[in-house]
C-alpha cells in the first residue's frame, strides 16, 4: 500500500468570496456576544461581535480614504495589540493585501522587506522598528478609522491574492508566501480535524496578536464559527496563564510547546475545571512534555503539523487521537503523501511529507521567488522539506528536517540568514549556526565562529540585537580553531551541536 492518504475533497469554496467576510459571517447573528476578551491581571477588555465588525469595516474604509487601492500591498509594523487583527482584516475586507510581520524584526531586516515588496504603505506603530517609507499610516490614524462608516466588502475570485506572510527560506533569504482568499476556507478542515471547536467554546491562545499562529487559531477560526477568543494582554507572565484560564473559564488552550513546558514546570495549581483540552503547534511536541501536561491537568494535548505555505494539515484531535508518538493523521478534506524519489513510498517507509497542489490552503507562490516555489513541486505534490513515515492506518510519524533549518520557539529560522549577518562582524572569518539542546526538549540557536582570536560575547550580543529579530538571535557564541567541513570543504552544520556540548563540559 502506498503512502497516500486521501480524506476526500473539501467543500468547494463559494464564489464570489472574501476572507474577512467569511471570518465575520456570524457577526450579525451574534452581535452582542463576546467575540474577544483581552485578559489582564486585574481586568479584561471585551469586544462584542458587533463592535469587532464595526471596527474592521471602518478601518477598511479609512485605508481607502488614505489613498490605498484594492490590490495594494500594506506592510504591517504594529505591536502586540488588538489593532493588529483589526487592521489586518480591515485591509483584506476592501481588497488591500496586508503583510503581517513580527514586531521583533529590526530596522535592517525591514529594509530588505521593503526593497523586496515595494509596499504602497506601511501601517505603523512608532514604537515598532521600521525602515523609512514615504507613505505611513500611523497607529493613531488606524484607531480613529474604526468610527468611520463601514466599507463595502470587496467580494471576488477566491483565488486572488489576500495576504502575504514571510518565512525563512533555505537560501537564507526570507520568502514572501502569497496566500489567496480561499486560505480561510481551508481552515474549516481544522475545526474537527484538530480543534474539536464548538460555537460555545472559549479558546485562549497564549501567543501575541501579531503572530500568524495567533491570528489563525486564536482569533479568526473561533470568530468564523461564532466562538469566543481569549488573548492574554501583552507582557503577561507565562506563570499567570493557569489563573487566567481558570478565571475566564477557557475551554480550549492553544500555545507553542515552550509555553506548555513553562506552565507544567511551575508550582502553580493546574486545576482547570472548564478546560476540555489543549492545542499545540509551532515545533514538535515531545512525549515527555505531552505526558507531563496530561498528568498535571487531566486533559489531552492535541498536536498539529503545518507550515507557512499551508498552515496545519496533519493533526491529532478529540475524534482521532494520535497513536503513540505520531503526529496524527491528515485532516478531513486533505490529500497527503509520503514521497520517495519516484513518487509515493510504500507505507512504513520514510520519505518527504507532501500535500497535494489542489489543497485550498496551499499558497499561490513565493512573490520574490516563483522558481523556488515551482522547485518544491514533485508532480502534483508540494514538498514540505520534512521527513515522515505513514502507517497502514494513515497516522504519520515525524522524522525531522531534510535540511538545516532551525526551530526557535515555534519560528523556523534559516542558519544561512543568521550566518550572513554574523559574517559581516569584524574578526569573524567563518561562522556556522545550529540549534542546540540545552536541556531536555529545550533548544536555542548557537553561533560557532573562527577568526584570529576569541571575541567579546557582550559585543556580539549587542551586534545581533541590532541586526536580527530576537527569535533569530544566537544565545551562545562558541569560538573554534576551525569549523567542521566535508570532503568538498562545505560546512557540516549538523556536526556543530557536538561542539556545543563539548564547550559545556
Amino acid at each position: 500500500m502506498l503512502s497516500v492518504f486521501d480524506q476526500g475533497p473539501p467543500p468547494a469554496c463559494p464564489v464570489p468570496f472574501n476572507l474577512a467576510a467569511h471570518v465575520l459571517r456570524h457577526a450579525d447573528d451574534f452581535a452582542e456576544k463576546t467575540a474577544l476578551s483581552v485578559l489582564g491581571a486585574q481586568s479584561a477588555q471585551h469586544w462584542t461581535y458587533a463592535a469587532l465588525k464595526r471596527a474592521i469595516l471602518g478601518t477598511g474604509a479609512g485605508l481607502l480614504q488614505a489613498g490605498l487601492f484594492p490590490g495594494d500591498i500594506a506592510l504591517m509594523r504594529l505591536g502586540n495589540t488588538v489593532d493588529f487583527p483589526i487592521a489586518y482584516l480591515g485591509a483584506i475586507a476592501v481588497g488591500i493585501v496586508p503583510v503581517p510581520t513580527s514586531s521583533q524584526l529590526t530596522e535592517p531586516e525591514t529594509t530588505k522587506i521593503i526593497q523586496d515588496l515595494k509596499p504602497a504603505a506601511v501601517l505603523r506603530d512608532p514604537s515598532v522598528a521600521c525602515a523609512p517609507h514615504p507613505v505611513q499610516v500611523s497607529l493613531s490614524d488606524l484607531t480613529m478609522m474604526r468610527d468611520l462608516a463601514p466599507a463595502t466588502v470587496q467580494m471576488g475570485d477566491p483565488e486572488r491574492l489576500a495576504y502575504v506572510v514571510y518565512t525563512s527560506g533555505t537560501s537564507g533569504k526570507p520568502r514572501a508566501v502569497a496566500h489567496a482568499h480561499r486560505a480561510i476556507w481551508a481552515r474549516q478542515m481544522m475545526v474537527d480535524g484538530w480543534y474539536g471547536l464548538r460555537e460555545d467554546d472559549r479558546l485562549c491562545h497564549a501567543g501575541a496578536f501579531n503572530w500568524t499562529y495567533t491570528l489563525g487559531t486564536g482569533l479568526m477560526d473561533p470568530w468564523t464559527i461564532g466562538a469566543t477568543a481569549l488573548i492574554p494582554e501583552p507582557g503577561t507572565d507565562l506563570t499567570a496563564l493557569p489563573g487566567l484560564l481558570r478565571d475566564h473559564q477557557a475551554t480550549i488552550f492553544a500555545a507553542a510547546p515552550g509555553v506548555f513546558r513553562k506552565i507544567v514546570s511551575s508550582p502553580d495549581n493546574l486545576h482547570l475545571p472548564d478546560l476540555r483540552h489543549g492545542l499545540c503547534a509551532g515545533e514538535k511536541l515531545s512525549p515527555t512534555l505531552h505526558h507531563a501536561w496530561m498528568r498535571a491537568t487531566g486533559t489531552e494535548l492535541f498536536e498539529a503539523y503545518g507550515m507557512s505555505e499551508c498552515s496545519t494539515f496533519i493533526s491529532s484531535s478529540p475524534n482521532h487521537p494520535a497513536r503513540g508518538e505520531s503526529l496524527g493523521q491528515p485532516q478531513p478534506g486533505r490529500r497527503v503523501a509520503i514521497l520517495g524519489p519516484d513518487g509515493p513510498a510504500p507505507r512504513g517507509q520514510a520519505g518527504t511529507i507532501a500535500i497535494h497542489r489542489s489543497d485550498p490552503g496551499l499558497m499561490l507562490t513565493y512573490l520574490n521567488a516563483p522558481d523556488e516555489a515551482q522547485a518544491r513541486m514533485q508532480g502534483d505534490w508540494f514538498l514540505t522539506g520534512d521527513q515522515g513515515a505513514m502507517a497502514v492506518d494513515g497516522q504519520i510519524t515525524y522524522l525531522g528536517r531534510d535540511d538545516d533549518m532551525m526551530n526557535a520557539g515555534g519560528y523556523r529560522v534559516s542558519p544561512i540568514e543568521v550566518e550572513a549577518v554574523l559574517s559581516q562582524y569584524p574578526g569573524i572569518a567563518q561562522v556556522g549556526a545550529a540549534a542546540v539542546e540545552v536541556k531536555q526538549d529545550t533548544f536555542l540557536i548557537a553561533a560557532f565562529y573562527t577568526g584570529p582570536e576569541e571575541l567579546d560575547e557582550a559585543d556580539l550580543r549587542t551586534y545581533v540585537e541590532a541586526n536580527l529579530a530576537r527569535y533569530k538571535q544566537p544565545r551562545a557564541f562558541i569560538y573554534l580553531p576551525e569549523l567542521p567541513t566535508g570532503g568538498n570543504g562545505k560546512l557540516l552544520r549538523r556536526a556543530l551541536p557536538a561542539y556545543f556540548k563539548a564547550s559545556q563540559q
